[in-house]
């Protein structure tokens, strides 16, 4: 993604889940940053596939 189209915003959490977070961060070698845009796309993308019906859910038999 292009550097110039992102977008800036101010996030106030508590200081202790803000160490949490460092920590994991460092863990995963990812900044702060790099590490909260990993997890909010990481959710992101786990509610789309919970809003997606799963084909192996279909109850119709396919026939051959």
């Amino acid at each position: 993604m292009d550097k110039e189209k992102r977008k800036g915003f101010l996030l106030r959490i508590e200081p202790n889940l803000y160490k949490e977070l460092e920590h994991w961060a460092a863990d995963d070698l990812r900044s702060l940053n790099g590490q909260m845009e990993y997890l909010l796309r990481e959710a992101v993308r786990n509610k789309r596939r919970k809003l997606l019906p799963d084909p192996s859910d279909d109850p119709t038999p396919h026939r051959e």
